[in-house]
C-alpha cells in the first residue's frame, strides 16, 4: 500500500503539473486546432498514467477523473466550451479544480438556506450512507446463507453508495478550499421515472454534463441536417451512449487489466437503445398517455438492475472487484493504525 501511495502522489503531481501546462496554453493559443494540437500530448497522457496505479480506489477513481473526465473537459477547452472555459478570467487553482475533479459550478447559487437544502445532501444524509455500505460489508459475512441475488441486490448498492460518498469527499476538497457553490453528482437514481429521467438528470450528473456537450449537441447539430429535427435526438442519443460504453470499458480494463468482453458495451447500447426508443414513442405520442410514477418507476429500476446484472456487473465481478475492495479497505486501516501509533509515541 506504500508503494501504492507514493505512485498515487507522483501520478497527481504528473496531473498537475499538466493542468499547468494547459491552462497556459489557454492564454497562448486561440481556441481551434493549434490549440487542440498543443493539448493532445496531455490527453494521451491522460489515457497512460492511470496504468501506474493497480488499487481498485485509487487507480479507478483516477482513471474516471483523469482519462474521462478530464481528457473531456480538455477536448472541449480546445475549442473554448465546457466547464474550463465558462470564466475567461479562471485562476489557476480554480482551472485545475474543475478539470480533474468531478464538480460543476452552479451558474446561480441558491440564495436561499431552504434551497441549497433542497439541491445538497446534508451531512446526516451521508452519515446514513456510510452507516449503509458498513452493513452491507458486514451482511457479506453471512454469504453462505443468503440467496445470490441478494447478495447482487447488496453489491450493487454497495457500489452505489461508495460511489456517491467517494464523489461527494472528492467535491468537498475544492468547495472547502475555493469557496466553490457546486451542483450534486447523484441525484436520487432510485426515485428514476423513465430511462430518461435515470440516465439524464438523476445519475453521474457530471458525466452527463460532459457528454452532452462533447458528444450529444455535435451529433444533434449534424443529424438536424440529415433528418428530421423532431427525431434528431436520437442519433445523437446512440452516438453518446456508444462513447460511454468505449470510455466504460477503458475504465474496466485499467481496473482489471484484462482483455474487454464488450459486455459493458453491449449494456450501454442495449441502454442507448431503449432510451432512444423512449424518447421516440414519447414523441409520438405527444405527451397524451404517460404512466404514473407508481409504475414508471418500478419499471425504471427493474429495467436497469435487470440488465445491469446480466451485463455489467460480471465484467466487474471478473476483476475480483469485492475482495480486492475488502485488502484495500484492511490495507488502509492498518495504514490509519500505524499513523495514530506513530503521533502517540
Amino acid at each position: 500500500m506504500e508503494g501504492e501511495m507514493k505512485n498515487f502522489a507522483k501520478v497527481w503531481l504528473s496531473v498537475v503539473l499538466s493542468l499547468c501546462y494547459c491552462y497556459s496554453i489557454g492564454k497562448i493559443f486561440p481556441k481551434g486546432k493549434i490549440r487542440l494540437l498543443a493539448i493532445l500530448p496531455v490527453i494521451c497522457f491522460f489515457l497512460i498514467v492511470p496504468l501506474h496505479l493497480t488499487t481498485m480506489h485509487l487507480g479507478g477513481i483516477t482513471a474516471f477523473l483523469i482519462a474521462w473526465l478530464a481528457n473531456f473537459k480538455l477536448l472541449l477547452f480546445s475549442f473554448d466550451q465546457g466547464p474550463l472555459s465558462s470564466d475567461p478570467l479562471i485562476s489557476l487553482p480554480r482551472f485545475i479544480a474543475l478539470a480533474s475533479f468531478p464538480i460543476k459550478i452552479q451558474q446561480h447559487p441558491p440564495v436561499t438556506a431552504e434551497k441549497r437544502q433542497k439541491g445538497h445532501k446534508s451531512p446526516l444524509n451521508y452519515t446514513i450512507r456510510v452507516l449503509l455500505v458498513a452493513l452491507v460489508v458486514r451482511l457479506y459475512d453471512y454469504g453462505d446463507y443468503l440467496h445470490p441475488t441478494v447478495i447482487t441486490i447488496m453489491f450493487c448498492l454497495h457500489i452505489y453508495f461508495s460511489l456517491e460518498i467517494i464523489f461527494a469527499l472528492v467535491a468537498a476538497l475544492p468547495q472547502t478550499l475555493l469557496g466553490m457553490e457546486l451542483e450534486p453528482q447523484f441525484n436520487e437514481p432510485y426515485l428514476a421515472t423513465s430511462l430518461q429521467d435515470f440516465w439524464g438528470r438523476r445519475w453521474n450528473l457530471m458525466v452527463t454534463s460532459i457528454l452532452r456537450p462533447a458528444v450529444y449537441d455535435p451529433f444533434l447539430r449534424l443529424t438536424t441536417g440529415v433528418i428530421r429535427r423532431t427525431w434528431a435526438p436520437l442519433p445523437a442519443v446512440l452516438a453518446t451512449f456508444a462513447v460511454s460504453a468505449v470510455m466504460h470499458e477503458i475504465i474496466f480494463y485499467y481496473l482489471g487489466r484484462v482483455r474487454p468482453t464488450w459486455e459493458i458495451t453491449c449494456f450501454f447500447m442495449l441502454h442507448g437503445v431503449s432510451l432512444a426508443l423512449e424518447v421516440g414513442l414519447k414523441k409520438a405520442l405527444k405527451g397524451r398517455w404517460r404512466l404514473p410514477a407508481l409504475v414508471s418507476t418500478p419499471l425504471t429500476i427493474a429495467y436497469v438492475l435487470v440488465t445491469g446484472f446480466w451485463l455489467f456487473l460480471p465484467p466487474l465481478l471478473r476483476c475480483n472487484a469485492l475482495n480486492r475492495a475488502f485488502d484495500e479497505y484492511g490495507a488502509v486501516s492498518s495504514f490509519a493504525k500505524n499513523v495514530v501509533r506513530i503521533f502517540r509515541s
